[in-house]
């Protein structure tokens, strides 16, 4: 089917509810508007949170921006350009000299230009998804607090309760509310956080706070004082990574739990917390640059957020499938997987193409055949990001310095190369004949996989890998090509 802008498709007269103002929200917000369908979003806070420093956006994710040119052009205008990228260990000693990102994709046999994606201000790409939602208009409404979810088979609607009482219906519901959703009592149970053990020092500030320290300021500087630069800093344990712009100064570091973390995005700390961490860090100790880098932050800047690992969750539906969780509420990525932003807009944009070609008379058709494609790509996008912290954390120095592919995470074209729309539409019908026959779908040879070719999917679960490694047993991705 050929993809249209805005205004081209006629209304499919389905009422969508989504709740959460997340990226996966907004995304679904304004996918499901140029599909035709009906939106009003519910967010519980009373506004939109646009805070937060950097994460990674895949290209795979991004596409649909071809469809929404005032953000294309916001896009191309925020991101990185011509980008730099630096590696060091976590004592200073430089590994991998300054290079263009274009330069070390092309060493890891990538195309730069077409990059798998690129770092980007959390900060400045939630702004511009909120000016596109203010644009068109999106009827958003704040303050509603979701304390319940439920579902009328015998009307096909389903809607939520608020912490008021008040009452909300809608053909589908879309849970994007996060981690710890209340429509997982509807959908079949919380998954079980476990901690890993691990969390992460995040900063983002203005860069004028280097002054205090010049030589901070001349170490931590823009290539030929006009090109951002990404350095990564791989220790024993640890890795860290900072981005310098021409305003924002951000450093992200990786450690052992202290008891003052939360998962939260408000949990600050002073910068005293972690120079007492990293002084407790195995290896030869850290960079005395890095440290001067920390104390350059700005009081109430520092959030040291919990990483917590959650097994695939194997249930996304309520029973009539009219609710239906996206993002973190349905699959939480740790940030070394460089895959949760863009697996919950890819979410988006695949419920939105389901719903549209279903119609109103078959929604949850629609709604079925989007987990029956989403599933098996995001559980093992999940466990990618187990294989990437690993890599990061237990850098091999002497296989480096012979190969420094060696030294970065895997980006695999299984994840980038994917277009959720195309996929979509070209898919649809047999993606249907195939649920309905009950036919796995790794054996439906119509279907192309959107996951590792020739990976056939066996449930897992964070603690056998974690056994597993404490055996001193290397980690497997499984089979499949998962390059």
């Amino acid at each position: 089917m050929e993809t249209k802008t805005v205004g081209s498709y006629p209304s499919t007269d389905i009422d969508v509810l989504i709740i959460g103002t997340g990226l996966a929200g907004l995304t679904a917000a304004i996918e499901c508007l140029r599909k035709g369908h009906n939106v009003r979003v519910l967010e519980r806070n009373a506004d939109i949170n646009t805070a937060g420093d950097m994460y990674f956006m895949g290209l795979s994710a991004t596409r649909f921006f071809k469809h929404w040119p005032e953000m294309k052009a916001e896009y191309d205008a925020i991101g990185l350009h011509d980008a730099w990228i630096e590696t060091f260990k976590h004592s200073g000693e430089q590994m991998i000299k300054p290079l263009r990102v274009a330069d070390r994709l092309k060493a890891q046999g990538l195309d730069p230009g077409t990059p798998p994606g690129t770092f980007q201000m959390r900060p400045l790409v939630y702004k511009m998804f909120v000016k596109q939602v203010e644009r068109l208009g999106v009827n958003v409404e704040f303050g509603r607090r979701v304390v319940d979810y439920f579902e009328d088979s015998s009307k096909n609607k389903a809607g939520v309760v608020c912490d008021d009482g008040q009452r909300y219906e809608a053909d589908v519901v879309i849970a994007a509310d996060g981690v710890g959703s209340k429509s997982q009592k509807l959908v079949g149970g919380q998954v079980r956080a476990r901690s890993s053990g691990r969390a992460m020092w995040r900063a983002a500030f203005p860069i004028e706070n280097l002054d205090k320290d010049p030589e901070v300021k001349e170490f931590f500087h823009m290539i030929d004082g006009k090109h951002p630069i990404v350095r990564t800093w791989l220790g024993p344990s640890t890795y860290a990574l900072t981005l310098t712009r021409p305003d924002t100064m951000i450093w992200i570091m990786n450690h052992d739990v202290t008891g003052t973390e939360q998962e939260s995005w408000n949990a600050t700390i002073d910068y005293d917390e972690v120079l007492k961490g990293m002084d407790e860090m195995p290896g030869a100790g850290w960079s005395p640059m890095f440290k001067r880098l920390v104390k350059c932050t700005p009081p109430k800047t520092i959030i040291n957020f919990e990483l917590l690992w959650r097994n695939p969750q194997p249930s996304w539906l309520s029973p009539n499938a009219r609710v239906v969780q996206i993002g973190d509420s349905a699959h939480s990525f740790l940030p070394a997987s460089g895959n949760g932003a863009t697996q919950a807009v890819e979410d988006a944009v695949t419920l939105a193409s389901c719903l549209q070609i279903a119609g109103k008379e078959n929604v949850s058709e629609g709604v079925r055949a989007h987990v029956r494609t989403r599933f098996v790509r995001n559980a093992c996008a999940q466990k990618l990001g187990f294989s990437n912290a690993e890599l990061l954390q237990e850098t091999d120095w002497e296989k480096v310095k012979l190969d420094p592919r060696r030294a970065a995470p895997k980006l695999p074209s299984w994840v980038w190369g994917h277009d959720p729309e195309a996929y979509v539409y070209a898919n649809y019908d047999n993606i249907v004949d195939g649920m309905k026959k009950g036919i796995r779908l790794e054996d439906d040879e119509r279907v192309p996989p959107n996951y590792p070719p020739g990976y056939r999917y066996e449930p897992w679960n964070i603690e056998q890998i974690m056994d597993d490694m404490r055996a001193g047993k290397p980690f497997e991705l499984g089979p499949g090509n998962w390059d």
